[in-house]
This record gives structure tokens, sequence and C-alpha cells, in this order.
């Protein structure tokens, strides 16, 4: 595995693979687990050579949130992605992503979308997903790009993002790898205690619930989500949303809507947990 810090060493890599065949890009912000892995594996299976990025954005954090505490791991980081046949490790300084300063830096904003949910309550946000990986698509110039659904909204901001600047990249999902008790993988639950990480798994069985009754036929959307919301926080989270949207936009539901899925985002402790179920009915 090669790693790279400078812009033009990677231009001039990832020139020469592509020459002979397809590149795979898996964008990260470090701190691995197994989710992440499952990502570079099934890059492996779709392309020639495979290209991951670690980078702890700045301008997707907003103030009071964790940049400055996040999990920086490099070291093992490279280690883990060597074992999975990673070809080439970009790990760029802030310097090199962002060389003018923040109210400087030009911004990609994908309306709509990056105002709701999440959006909602982390101002800002999207806009800095939305810009980091469009900087990332442009320096890598991959020909496909996986997410995992765990961040569902973050993974349709990145595809209409790629729509609409017609990007000559493939966005793909990759489903949500879970722990055995169905919590989501997610780099921040190394902030949860043992009695929180005990609690965790509550928001995956909630929304299994929720979920359930919507393969059932229920339309009482309001009902549903008030509900959901009562059960986490009766069982030691504190909701930020519950929410049944449309699957394709992320829309609010008509009743009978065949395609849809619940998402939500709660709080234990120092960690803001999230999580989603697609629905089909």
């Amino acid at each position: 595995m090669i790693t790279i810090h400078d812009l033009n060493a990677l231009r001039a890599q990832v020139e020469s693979w592509r020459r002979g065949g397809n590149v795979a890009f898996v964008p990260t912000m470090g701190s691995l687990h197994a989710g992440h892995l499952s990502l570079v594996r099934a890059a492996r299976l779709l392309a020639d050579r495979v290209v991951v990025s670690i980078f702890v954005n700045p301008m997707q954090f907003g103030a009071g949130e964790d940049f400055a505490s996040y999990p920086r791991t490099l070291e093992r980081d490279a280690k883990m992605l060597e074992g999975e046949g990673t070809d080439l490790l970009f790990a760029p300084s802030v310097e090199t992503m962002y060389p003018k300063p923040q109210d400087q830096q030009t911004r990609v904003e994908v309306p709509v979308l990056s105002d709701l949910l999440c959006g909602a309550s982390r101002p800002g946000h999207f806009v800095g997903v939305a810009t980091v990986v469009c900087k990332l698509f442009n320096m890598v110039q991959p020909d496909l790009a996986l997410f995992g659904k765990k961040d569902f909204q973050q993974l349709m901001v990145i595809r209409r993002m790629a729509d609409d600047l017609a990007m000559p990249v493939r966005v793909m999902g990759v489903d949500t790898m879970r722990e055995p008790d169905g919590l989501a993988m997610s780099s921040r639950n190394a902030y949860l205690g043992e009695q929180e990480r005990a609690i965790a798994p509550v928001l995956y069985r909630v929304l299994s619930g929720l979920a359930h009754k919507l393969r059932e036929g229920s339309d009482d959307y309001a009902g549903l989500q008030a509900q959901a919301a009562r059960e986490l926080d009766e069982n030691g989270l504190r909701t930020d949303y519950v929410a049944i949207r449309r699957a394709a936009d992320l829309l609010e539901p008509d009743a009978g809507e065949a395609q849809l899925v619940v998402l939500a985002a709660a709080y234990l402790g120092k960690a803001r947990l999230i999580d989603n179920i697609e629905v089909a009915r």
C-alpha cells in the first residue's frame, strides 16, 4: 500500500492506474472499524484499484462539536487498510485540503436535502460534507465511490451533488455493519461508557419495531414517530428526531407510500447516535 499526503503525487499515481483499469474510492475520517473495512472489501470486488482517504474535515463540525477530540488513529488505520489490500491511502493535511482560510473557501450546497433531519440539528454540516467530498472527488477522480448507508442522509446528499454537478462518479451505498446486539458501527461509539453501551442498542430495536408496523400497513406516521421518540427517552436516550420519510428524497410521505426509510438521531452521554432502516411495502 502506498501512503500519500501530497495532491500532485496522488494525481500522478491515480492517473497511471486509470490508463489500465478503474479506480474505486472510499472517503473516511479515520478511526476505522469493521464497517469501513466492509466498504474497502466491496470496492476491491468492483475495481482494479482502491483508494481510501483519511481526513477529519473541520468544515463539517459545528461550534461546540467534537472536532478537536475526534479520534485520530492514522498508524492503526493504515495497518488495517493494508491488511485489506488497499492500494493507496491518501491522508492530506488541513492545509492541503483548504489552502485558503475557511471564510474564503468555496462551498458546495445541496439545497433542501441538507436542511432536513440532521441538517436541521447541525446547521452547515452537510455543506461541509458536500464541499469536502466534491474536493476529494476532484482530487482522486475515481470511477466509483462507496459510502455506508448508516448515514442515509449523507449518502443522498452526495448522490444529489454528484448528479447535479455532472460528476462522472458512480456513488454506491453499502449496507450498515452492526454489532451482534444491533448497534450500528460508528467511530463515535468509542465515546460510550459501559452503561451507555448497554443502552445504545435500544435505538435499533425501536426503529425495527417502527419499521415492522409500517410493513404491516400502518400509515399513522405522526403517531408512530411520537411513540418511538417516547420509547427512546424512556430507555435513557435523549431523542433528537425520529422520522418516517420517502426513501427517494427524504420528504414527508403520503399515505400508502411504498418505499420508506425510518431515521433517528439520539444523544447518549457524549455520543450522538444515528441509524436508519429502509422499508419496502
